[in-house]
């Protein structure tokens, strides 16, 4: 895992709110919200959400000013203190994903968003834990969305796009099979499918659905900057179009596994 001092550091800094009010991250959260709400409708109001890295609730307020019971945890303490502030329906706590069944209920909610720790492990184990504990504060048939950060966008993007392939190969942040090898040092770490289908198949939670709530915007973020608002509302149609199409899943910059507990 990232050294929780940097995280704090970078998230201290970082805006998400900002993010996903750009285009590319609306682009992102009006699809992820979209499949939110059609798993929620199975349960109705008295749905009991968790949010496992919450950053300052863009997801956590929403929900809870809908009417749900939204419980929220976040390792980055500035963050949970301007979510307590920014609402006092989400039920907000300072914690981390790989310790959850410390925190809430075993069999508690019927949804939970991990939204953002799976970028910041750089192990398989480690993954796996988040998943377990995940699974354990889910009641039977309830559903996690778990998203994670591809590894062939950050090479092509980062890498050639950007330029700093050769470096990386230098560096030794890539492999001969372009595979990003990221450490502890780093902030970030990347997966492919192959992996996601490997924890999904680990974990005992049963797909659902596999999607990209993105697709190629974070690719062509100044042009969607530059759209008109009619074009741009068609791009979103669009992304909602191939959200669950195999040939463009993986390739865009986040991936979204929609998984149920087993009912017993």
């Amino acid at each position: 895992m990232t050294d929780i001092n940097k995280i704090t550091l970078y998230y201290n800094k970082f805006n998400e709110d900002k993010r996903l009010k750009s285009r590319h991250g609306q682009v992102e959260y009006r699809i992820s919200m979209k499949y939110i709400h059609e798993y929620l409708s199975a349960v109705g109001k008295d749905a009991r959400i968790l949010d496992v890295g919450a950053a300052t609730g863009a997801y956590s307020i929403p929900l809870a000013n809908e009417g749900y019971e939204v419980h929220a945890i976040e390792l980055v303490k500035h963050n949970v203190q301007r979510l307590r502030v920014a609402s006092d329906k989400v039920h907000a706590l300072q914690g981390n994903a790989l310790k959850l069944t410390r925190k809430f209920e075993r069999d508690y909610f019927d949804l939970v968003l991990v939204f953002g720790p799976m970028y910041h492990l750089f192990s398989h184990e480690e993954r796996k834990i988040v998943l377990d504990q995940t699974k354990s504060v889910l009641k039977p048939g309830g559903i996690a969305m778990v998203a994670y950060c591809m590894n062939d966008y950050a090479i092509v993007k980062h890498g050639f796009m950007e330029g700093t392939i050769k470096e990386a190969f230098t560096d030794n942040k890539v492999d001969i099979n372009f595979n990003v090898m990221s450490t502890d040092d780093d902030l970030y770490d990347y997966v492919s499918i192959d992996e996601i289908d490997a924890l999904a198949s680990e974990s005992g939670l049963i797909r659902q659905k596999i999607i990209t709530p993105d697709g190629p915007a974070n690719y062509i973020r100044h042009i969607l900057r530059d759209m008109d608002e009619e074009s741009f509302e068609l791009f979103v149609r669009y992304v909602e179009t191939i959200a669950e199409r195999k040939d463009m899943i993986g390739a865009a910059a986040h991936t979204v596994d929609i998984l149920q507990k087993p009912i017993d």
